[in-house]
């Protein structure tokens, strides 16, 4: 749920961006290309992030000319000037960053200190490119509350440090490419803003208009995802710099080399865009009513990927809309959305009644943010009443139908998408495809943070885990024919071409359980298949399935069957080359699995037309909820059933 403000205002907004624009030739002065690798990887990132110039606050020789914290508190000086405000009025102060100048004390005590200013309370909050909006979230939260009248966010990057070639220089230039990519893309800077209760005589931070921030939502997926971006760990992610003898041997080792694993960006965008689709849908956001997108990104490549799934899941924002100042200020990480913001202000022009979109994505271990600020008239009065988030809700806004579309990227990113996207939803169905995707995506998250699935993802898995899922997992298959059956044979005479469809995929299905017993033997296992036994799990989903079956006109089964031929189609192929990659056998030890992957899309195809049928012969009006229901009580045991795998 976002956090709602009733009575926060953006009275200022400044940053500081250290020396001169240093454009992509002169960027070799600074962080000059070690070897061919890292020239020709060089020119393919700069080539495709749209940077032209970015700033260091490091000189030629690698020496830092100004440090985190000045910078830092550069833009606090600038930004109380520009509101007219002395730093003894500020009660607050946040900071946000990847890392300041010390490992300790925090950033933003080190920035208080810079400053000379007086006692007030700090906070320090550090993380990637979010940590800045985690920062403004922190000082509104204070005056939201009545405890600060002004606060202070202020976000500051200097990786430049992490980047000269004397660090590279110390491993003989032997760097892979998780950690040389990230040389060409970010930079150095800092951004400040100024909140208030807008009791101050400085509310206003353009002639006529003041601005209110409306709505923070910030969510992390940390739990489902490994590390994408990180300084500290191995390359393997093994072994933390502190595990080591020394630094130096740390170093020499590359735990202090800051590295991206570009291949899992894809999944950062799904989720980014599934929590916008929610924000449409609970009504904290209109997307026709936003007149100016912030939109951060790493890199000009993918503003496509930003589009096209926006488009998919029928939210789109014009892109005359958009905001940028990448490729001229660089990427500066948490600084980035403050910097942008900033110069935003101090170029255009706003108007009573516009809003301000921000949408800040965090690779680290990915989470993503959002923040709402809407224009008003200085004369206009202010509400300064109780937060309701109802009350941040836009009247007449548009609904949706989707909450993320299928992206098409790769197969892993196809797994966060839904079985059924709901923007291309068949008449009457997009409410009921909706309500299942939401489904779909809570059961989804929580089926990656399995112990059976973290052990893949964490490269733990053996083939005694392999054999132990496929006995837990052969009696389950073994029983899914029968349940159609039973429900088909359930269904009333009003139901009967229903009947016809669900027995015909049964008799498809019937002989499936017979493959995967094949891959168990194949894998190592040994037992009878008549003495293999389902884990609690399975048996309480086996259990509901037949119960179920056996009452009169279970149409909820539908819902069963989206959750049950979806985990076929959307989790068992991001899977798939994680289990190949862990157990050292055969291909046709994972037959089941690769027929699924492939067969489960045409599954899922005639279920569309199966829930066609039911809701066409629904007497009541009662199908779709009884299919929600299902599905929702479905997920939750096979859950269970993935849960207990590793427990035997």
């Amino acid at each position: 749920m976002p956090i709602a403000f009733d009575r926060v205002y953006l009275q200022s907004a400044s940053y500081f961006l250290p020396g001169e624009p240093v454009d992509n030739v002169r960027m070799d002065e600074f962080i000059a290309p070690l070897n061919r690798i890292s020239s020709r990887i060089k020119s393919r990132i700069l080539a495709e992030n749209g940077i032209k110039q970015r700033y260091y606050a490091i000189d030629t020789q690698g020496d830092t000319v100004l440090t985190n914290a000045a910078m830092a508190s550069q833009a606090i000086r600038d930004c109380m000037q520009r509101a007219q405000v002395d730093i003894a009025s500020v009660s607050y102060l946040s900071s946000g960053s990847s890392g300041g100048d010390t490992l300790m004390p925090g950033f933003a005590n080190m920035i208080q200190g810079e400053l000379a200013a007086p006692p007030m309370e700090t906070s320090s909050i550090h993380g990637v490119c979010a940590a800045g909006v985690s920062a403004i979230q922190a000082a509104a939260q204070g005056i939201e509350l009545g405890s600060h009248r002004l606060s202070l966010a202020v976000a500051a990057e200097m990786p430049s440090r992490l980047f000269k070639r004397s660090r590279f220089a110390a491993r003989g230039y032997d760097a892979d490419f998780d950690a040389h990519f990230l040389r060409w893309m970010l930079s150095d800077g800092a951004g400040a803003v100024l909140l208030g209760d807008g009791s101050h005589q400085a509310a206003s931070i353009a002639p006529g208009v003041r601005i209110k921030l409306k709505f923070i939502h910030h969510r992390s997926f940390s739990g489902d995802y490994p590390v994408c971006m990180q300084l500290g760990l191995t390359a393997d992610r093994q072994k933390a710099h502190l595990d080591y003898p020394s630094w130096t041997d740390a170093e020499a080792d590359g735990a202090l080399s800051l590295r991206q694993d570009i291949r899992l960006l894809p999944h950062l965008f799904d989720i980014s865009i599934h929590e916008y689709a929610k924000l449409v849908r609970d009504k904290w956001i209109d997307p026709t009513r936003v007149n100016h997108f912030l939109c951060h990104y790493s890199s000009e490549k993918f503003i496509p990927v930003v589009e096209n799934l926006m488009d998919q899941a029928g939210l789109s924002i014009p892109r005359e809309r958009w905001f940028s100042n990448l490729a001229w200020r660089g990427n500066t990480g948490a600084a980035s959305i403050m910097i942008m913001l900033a110069e935003f202000l101090q170029t255009k022009t706003v108007k009573p009644g516009e809003q301000i979109f921000c949408y800040i994505p965090e690779s680290g271990r990915f989470t993503t943010a959002y923040m709402l600020f809407e224009v008003e008239a200085d004369d206009q009065p202010m509400t300064n009443g109780t937060s309701s988030p109802s009350a941040y809700r836009p009247t007449g806004g548009t609904s949706i139908t989707s909450p993320a579309g299928e992206t098409g990227l790769s197969l892993d990113a196809d797994a966060i998408a839904p079985p059924h996207d709901p923007a291309k939803a068949p008449e009457g169905m997009g409410e009921l495809l909706t309500e299942l995707a939401s489904i779909w995506h809570d059961y989804r998250s929580r089926v990656w943070r399995t112990p059976l699935v973290r052990t893949l993802r964490e490269r733990r898995f053996t083939q005694d885990d392999y054999v132990t899922w496929m006995a837990n997992w052969i009696p389950q298959v073994r029983e899914g024919s029968k349940w159609m059956r039973e429900g088909a044979a359930s269904l009333s005479e009003a139901y009967a071409p229903l009947a016809a469809l669900i027995s015909e995929h049964a008799g498809e299905e019937q002989n499936d359980f017979k493959i995967l017993f094949s891959d168990y033997q194949k894998a190592g296992g040994t037992e009878d298949i008549d003495t293999l036994h389902r884990n609690p799990g399975g048996e309480a989903l086996n259990s509901y399935l037949h119960s179920l079956a056996a009452t009169r006109d279970p149409i909820g089964l539908l819902g069963a069957i989206y959750v049950i031929e979806g985990t076929g189609q959307r989790i068992v192929p991001a899977l798939l080359p994680l289990l190949k990659a862990s157990v050292p056998l055969p291909p046709d030890a994972f037959r089941f699995l690769e027929y699924h992957g492939h067969n489960d899309e045409h599954h899922l195809e005639e279920w569309l037309v199966a829930v066609r049928l039911a809701l066409d012969c629904d007497p009541d009006g009662s199908a779709e909820r009884r299919i929600v229901d299902t599905a929702r009580r479905t997920a939750a045991l096979y859950l269970m059933q993935f849960h207990y795998v590793k427990e035997h």
